[in-house]
């Protein structure tokens, strides 16, 4: 009973000691800052010792600025002024040029503007067919055509067969001394491809099957023929002067004859021989003479652009 009485008197005395305590609480005092005020300018005090604003914070600063309350009056605030940007001859929109594909700048069928160029690497073949007769006499600087027989597919592309390609009769000779051929060297230059003429460069590597060789289409050299030609008038001699000798050798009185025209043919004959190598100086080669028709290949030398 004793503890119980004691504990509701301790109770007691704890709630009245809580109740009679005074209520704690923070109290600003606002004086200081209008103490403050009256003796400085804050407004002034930041434009003094905060740097400006670059032109573009100014610019794209869209907070709007807060009314000055009290001292701050006294200082007019105005707006920094809207700067516009300047606009130099470097910032102006260049016009639209034309674009030249490689290998097209002289002609002006070959000029696009903003175009997308499809690259037909060189070294790429052709089969052709030549639409032009041409032999050793023709005239050089004349023209002539090529229609493709076959397709060539290449990325994003496909030259189809019947394309035309154009040539130009670079140099021509007929057959000449020394058992040389004929001549003729072909330029391939052009090519229609899609209605639009375009430059190439291009050679050819096979003519009727035969493999062409620096893009000369020779005769055939005949310089041994013409050796072996040379001896055919010896050999002749040789044949006549033996035949006389079995004559004069069938009758006793002609027969101490018979070794001045056995000996005359053998000298002509070997005359004939030791100077057949002199005498085919002056044979000619083989002539050249190749009908329309004539199935070629054509390789390109540089890359061609197609748009």
């Amino acid at each position: 009973m004793k503890s119980s009485l004691f504990k509701k008197i301790l109770s007691m005395m704890l709630a009245l000691s809580i109740f009679s305590m005074s209520a704690l609480a923070l109290e600003l005092d606002t004086s200081v800052d209008e103490e403050i005020r009256k003796h400085y300018n804050p407004s002034q005090i930041e434009k003094d010792l905060l740097p400006p604003l670059t032109k573009t914070e100014v610019e794209t600063s869209s907070v709007p600025k807060l009314p000055a309350t009290g001292s701050d009056q006294t200082v007019p605030s105005t707006p920094p002024p809207k700067i516009l940007p300047t606009i130099t001859d470097t910032d102006k929109k260049a016009p639209k040029r034309i674009q030249n594909l490689p290998g097209q700048e002289n002609n002006k069928n070959y000029s696009r503007e903003g175009i997308a160029a499809i690259k037909i690497k060189k070294g790429t073949k052709f089969k052709v067919k030549s639409l032009t007769a041409i032999s050793d006499y023709t005239a050089e600087n004349a023209t002539m055509s090529f229609k493709t027989t076959e397709s060539v597919t290449k990325r994003y592309v496909t030259i189809p067969a019947g394309t035309i390609f154009k040539a130009t009769i670079e140099e021509t000779h007929p057959p000449q001394f020394t058992g040389n051929g004929g001549l003729i060297v072909i330029n391939v230059d052009r090519m229609i491809f899609r209605g639009v003429t375009r430059k190439v460069s291009a050679k050819i590597t096979k003519a009727n099957g035969k493999k062409i060789f620096v893009n000369n289409i020779k005769g055939k050299r005949q310089y041994w023929k013409g050796v072996a030609n040379s001896t055919k008038p010896g050999a002749k001699f040789y044949r006549k002067s033996m035949r006389a000798t079995v004559k004069l050798a069938q009758n006793p009185w002609t027969l101490i004859l018979t070794p001045f025209t056995a000996v005359a043919g053998v000298v002509v004959y070997g005359v004939n021989i030791v100077g057949s190598p002199v005498f085919a100086i002056f044979a000619k080669g083989g002539r050249i003479s190749i009908p329309a028709g004539t199935e070629f290949e054509i390789k390109l030398l540089e890359d061609v652009y197609l748009d």
